[in-house]
């Protein structure tokens, strides 16, 4: 794949996608533009070129990445709207629905999506979503980037404010828990170092059980609880903790509060 590829917006979002296509090895030429200097410089010295103009950026690219705030989305599609005709525009900006988005880019191929800043590391949970006008090889090619950042998946854009709330907002809440665990692993000796990566290598290892194995958590919470030992006595506090329902109240709340800024920047939106 070798398709140019501009980004608008070197934020962190921006910032980790860039960076995960250049450490998969990404064949193609990519331009960041960005008016901020000291961003655009720690992606120069990737070997990204840079520019401080989003319409240049926009014009000689194939495939344009806009990574803005959900505040500043309308000003910026509207200034790179003549250069984006019939390209591929990709919004990472959560809350913002495509009709919005084609409102302002109404010649373009809009796809919307959900990435997290695990990005960074590879290893995001990227949901996408498209306008009637992408085509099949659109979608292969916006999966062929995507994959880079870490698994992809094509969904209703119904359940974008739901995949916001549990997978776009998801390392917030896991970085708390892993923050938990290690304090418990000091609280039980354990020096600092070795909890921390105890800690993440757990929730780490946890998660390709799931995925490599297709099994669901409880499967993999019995496998490791047996009859009188040590981790029914650590279930046994975690059930009388309500964490189920913490997690659960977290993710309804950031739902609704997508839903919320959404109305704000989009009033006319019905949904």
């Amino acid at each position: 794949m070798s398709e140019k590829i501009a980004f608008i917006g070197t934020g962190m979002m921006g910032g980790a996608i860039v960076r995960s296509l250049v450490k998969g090895g990404y064949s193609g030429k990519i331009v960041a533009a960005d008016f901020m200097a000291d961003k655009l410089k720690q992606l120069e010295a990737l070997g990204v070129a840079v520019t401080s103009d989003n319409r240049e950026a926009a014009a000689e690219a194939d495939i344009v990445f806009v990574c803005v705030k959900p505040g500043d989305l309308e000003k910026v599609l509207t200034q790179i709207s003549k250069d984006v005709k019939g390209k591929l525009l990709v919004s990472s900006a959560a809350t913002v629905p495509i009709w919005f988005l084609k409102k302002q880019v109404p010649q373009a191929k809009v796809v919307r999506i959900m990435p997290n800043v695990a990005a960074l590391v590879q290893a995001s949970y990227t949901a996408f979503c498209c306008d009637a006008d992408v085509t099949e090889g659109d979608k292969q090619k916006i999966r062929g980037i995507l994959d880079m950042m870490g698994v992809c998946e094509e969904i209703d854009e119904k359940y974008m404010d739901a995949i916001t709330g549990l997978s776009g907002s998801g390392p917030g809440y896991l970085s708390i828990i892993a923050e938990a665990l290690t304090y418990a692993g000091l609280k039980v000796g354990l020096p600092r170092g070795i909890a921390e990566k105890a800690a993440a290598q757990n929730m780490l290892g946890t998660a390709k059980l799931i995925m490599e194995l297709q099994e669901q958590p409880a499967k993999i919470r019995d496998m490791v609880t047996t009859p009188g030992g040590t981790t029914i006595e650590a279930i046994y506090e975690l059930e009388g903790s309500e964490v189920r329902q913490a997690l659960m109240r977290a993710v309804e709340q950031a739902t609704k509060k997508s839903a919320l800024i959404r109305e704000k920047i989009c009033p006319e939106d019905k949904r």
